[in-house]
């Protein structure tokens, strides 16, 4: 197991049990009263760690290299999976993955980011960050779907759409662009799970949904701590200060509007067992299918397109009154002079 900073008590305290462990394996003394009390003490402080958790450290625990992946919440919540590749325009994107699966005896589209669990395979899978044609295949995939009338399940686990110039040159901006128009007007039932990183239009791209779903220590954003810090504060080192600021964890979230409900993790996080986050989101998910498929599709769309449409609060600035013009002045103006009026006030 991999331990983040501020899990080092735990990690000590993990140590001195396995010795206690081996050293009673070894030498065949009875020394389970000493591992229980260690244990205890472990579980209160696992308790006191975690119901007091910083944004920044929920950040870190959306991070962590354990949490389950889309794959593994296929595996464990559904069964019949069959990946379907590319994007019939340029190639097959391995950042993105989906196909059909069954949950519940339900066929459904399973579209999802996958990061790697190690140097090699995040290089593979490019950290989990998509180009176009990750873009374009889950839209194909959707679209397929929309045509079958099977529902869509979305799970975001991205840092953000990759920036590099081959993307830009395949055009990433259109290819997000398109898939937020399209995912609005889908005619079936989509609902999105933020399992990990929702970050910036990578997130976006597969994330209009008819529901949106947060798991506890995830977070959604239009980019990343580390991004907002270089922007605000010239110093990527100052994200754990910018993340208080930006409102981006479980309850702000909810608060906010931007995801409907948020789904329970382990004491610990999703890494510590994934079986009990996947039946959690599991749960979750045929929840609110069922409350969905009920709804006629007409009302389904325009349902899905005034929820994102009410995110986010906005004045519109007041008009400055328009001057009254004397008409029996204007009368005398001559034309020349009364358009070049009229074009300096439209100018300003």
């Amino acid at each position: 197991m991999r331990y983040l900073d501020f899990e080092r008590p735990i990690e000590e305290l993990d140590r001195i049990i396995q010795q206690q462990l081996d050293y009673a394996q070894k030498t065949g003394l009875d020394m389970e009263g000493e591992i229980d009390a260690l244990r205890r003490r472990r579980h209160q402080l696992v308790r006191d760690i975690f119901y007091s958790l910083t944004p920044y450290q929920r950040i870190q625990l959306a991070r962590h290299p354990d949490r389950p992946y889309c794959p593994d919440y296929i595996r464990l919540m559904m069964t019949d999976f069959v990946e379907l590749h590319g994007d019939r325009l340029y190639g097959d994107d391995p950042a993105i993955i989906g196909g059909f699966a069954t949950i519940e005896d339900r066929t459904v589209m399973v579209v999802g980011h996958l990061k790697g669990r190690d140097t090699e395979e995040n290089i593979k899978r490019n950290f989990g960050m998509p180009n176009p044609e990750g873009f374009r295949k889950a839209l194909r995939l959707m679209e397929l779907a929309e045509r079958f009338k099977k529902p869509i399940l979305c799970f975001i686990d991205s840092a953000g759409a990759y920036p590099g110039i081959g993307a830009e040159e395949r055009g990433q901006a259109e290819a997000i662009a398109r898939n937020l128009m399209r995912m609005a007007r889908l005619k079936t039932p989509v609902i999105v799970t933020v399992t990990g990183e929702g970050g910036s239009g990578g997130a976006l791209a597969i994330g209009v949904g008819d529901r949106v779903l947060l798991l506890q220590n995830a977070y959604y954003a239009v980019c990343t701590p580390e991004a907002c810090a270089a922007i605000l504060f010239k110093d990527r080192a100052k994200a754990s200060a910018a993340v208080s600021s930006m409102k981006i964890t479980a309850d702000d979230l909810l608060q906010l509007g931007v995801v409907d409900e948020v789904v329970a993790e382990p004491i610990g996080g999703a890494h510590q067992d994934w079986r009990e986050t996947a039946d959690n989101l599991r749960e979750a998910i045929l929840s609110n299918l069922e409350e969905l498929e009920k709804v006629p599709v007409d009302q389904l769309v325009a349902a899905r397109y005034s929820k994102f449409r009410a995110i986010g609060e906005f004045e519109e600035p007041r008009r400055k009154p328009v001057p009254f013009r004397n008409p029996s002045r204007a009368s005398k103006v001559p034309p020349e002079a009364d358009s070049e009026t009229t074009f300096s006030a439209a100018a300003c």
